[in-house]
């Protein structure tokens, strides 16, 4: 078994529909994000989401536009200490 896929057997998620996560509507996130924040794979499954520039639902407790803005702090921090 790969790393990937061990990790994510691990997770919450894989006891709830994966249409859980994702949802359509901002009740939806909430819902998504409280099943992740007991999640003892969180940070790598935000990891992977932010790496694999994985665009829709909600990875590591955090939504498309939350993993959006991540990717833009580590960017802008990138180029300031470049």
């Amino acid at each position: 078994m790969n790393e990937r896929a061990d990790w994510m057997r691990h997770g919450n998620c894989a006891h709830e529909p994966p249409a859980r996560f994702f949802p359509s509507d901002g009740v939806g996130v909430e819902i998504a994000r409280r099943i992740c924040a007991t999640c003892p794979v969180q940070e790598p499954c935000l990891e992977y989401a932010l790496a694999q520039r994985i665009d829709h639902g909600v990875w590591g407790g955090c939504s498309e536009r939350e993993r959006r803005r991540i990717l833009k702090r580590r960017r802008q921090a990138a180029a300031a200490s470049a």
